[in-house]
């Protein structure tokens, strides 16, 4: 039996609805769904981003920027090289249900 979630939207604070609201706004862009999807399995430096998914350094380390501030991406220093990786499993989840329900329709 699936259970059924109960959301009270009178319970929500201005900071839980700000924060959902910038969550799927990372989401909303699909340079950065592209991005994030990438990351879900294994660390990758902004170099090897790029190259994969064929856009430019200045739209990466923007998006990366973005998605850092939101804390949904987390980096390692080794040298001069930033490796980044995702940082919250639960927006993952997130994402990939929502690919998982487009590529059912």
């Amino acid at each position: 039996m699936e259970e059924e979630v109960q959301t009270n939207t009178h319970e929500l604070d201005e900071e839980t609805l700000f924060v959902v609201s910038q969550t799927f706004k990372a989401l909303s862009d699909p340079t950065r769904i592209r991005i994030l999807n990438l990351l879900c399995c294994e660390e990758h430096s902004v170099n090897e981003i790029t190259e994969t998914l064929n856009l430019g350094q200045s739209t990466v380390s923007h998006q990366l920027r973005f998605l850092k501030n939101l804390r949904l991406v987390k980096f390692r220093r080794e040298g001069t090289t930033l490796f980044y990786s995702t940082d919250d499993n639960h927006v993952m989840n997130l994402l990939h249900q929502a690919i998982d329900h487009a590529k059912h329709q």
